[in-house]
């Protein structure tokens, strides 16, 4: 995401649980200007429903509201892949609940990043022979998607200290 300043706290396998049992070690201690979320894909997986992951995305953001006040975040969808394909629909639905929660808060964004990864009903083939993980090129739509949000939030926040 160059050239701005990252600190990657993802962690492998992760769910949207785990990072809110892991709060206070992964996100507070960084005390962060802004907060790039993704997961879920792994919730659905391991069997929640859209309902549950939702809930928990939820007291996600009431941890941050808590810890870090108006900081924002940036959700990235739940992406669509291979090997998660039978997935789509419930994905989409937490996808939409997401969305909606976003609407109606000023700290919540949301960034769609599935479709840049669909391609005539299918997923673009930008995983790994696993179907799961995403190859660099897969990670360049991401950055395609991301980044300009994240520039003209940057942009912003500079002219306000400006003025």
């Amino acid at each position: 995401m160059a050239p701005l300043p990252v600190i990657n706290r993802g962690f492998g396998g992760s769910t949207v649980a785990d990072v809110d049992y892991y709060f206070d070690r992964v996100v507070t201690p960084y005390r962060p200007r802004a907060i790039i979320f993704y997961a879920g894909e792994n919730d659905l997986a391991f069997g929640k429903t859209p309902a549950d992951v939702a809930a928990d995305f939820a007291r996600f953001m009431d941890l941050k509201t808590k810890a870090l006040g108006a900081t924002p975040v940036w959700f990235i969808s739940v992406k669509p892949s291979k090997l998660r394909w039978a997935q789509l629909g419930e994905q989409a639905r937490v996808n939409t609940v997401v969305r909606a929660q976003a609407a109606g808060r000023k700290d919540l964004h949301y960034i769609d990043v599935v479709p840049a990864m669909i391609a005539h009903g299918k997923p673009k083939e930008i995983f790994i022979a696993d179907g799961l993980h995403m190859t660099p090129d897969g990670y360049v739509l991401w950055t395609t998607a991301v980044r300009p949000v994240l520039q003209a939030e940057a942009k912003r926040r500079t002219a306000c200290k400006a003025a």
